[in-house]
């Protein structure tokens, strides 16, 4: 498995990862306005040179907020999540980031854990956050502390 910068070529795969994962996916469109985004952090996640799985998120002035993290479902509970927030975290560390940010469905048991697994504290909650169904989001975040 290998995990580098989303290209215009891994657009309509993550497309249609965005399909499967989400109640409301962003088209590719959107995506591929983030290939171009200077803030954009976007990583795929390719086995066999298919993309198995990705993660975008924003750097706006050293505070870094995850936008969507997704695996196949083939793939799931083998890693791939896991290799692309460590991947994530390495880039915020390199860039100096004060912190890595994100909202998380409350019933997302198995992210959740994902995200406390990696250092990430419950900081709040947003009321009725998300649609389709309707559900609370918790925020998680990542402080980086440099010496």
């Amino acid at each position: 498995m290998t995990v580098s910068k989303m290209t215009r070529e891994d657009v309509k795969a993550v497309a249609l990862l965005e399909k499967e994962c989400f109640a409301s996916p962003w088209s590719e469109e959107t995506l591929l306005e983030e290939t171009v985004n200077p803030t954009a952090v976007f990583l795929t996640a390719k086995k066999d040179g298919k993309v198995i799985g990705y993660v975008g998120a924003n750097n706006i002035l050293g505070e870094v907020f995850i936008t969507n993290i997704a695996v196949s479902s083939d793939y799931r509970r083998q890693g791939v999540a896991s290799l692309l927030l460590k991947t994530l975290i390495d880039i915020c560390l390199k860039s100096g980031a004060s912190y890595l940010t994100l909202e998380v469905r409350k019933s997302n048991i198995s992210a959740i854990g994902l995200y406390e697994k990696n250092g990430f504290s419950l900081v709040g909650e947003r009321k009725n956050f998300y649609t389709k169904p309707d559900e609370n989001a918790l925020l998680y975040t990542l402080f980086f502390k440099y010496d």
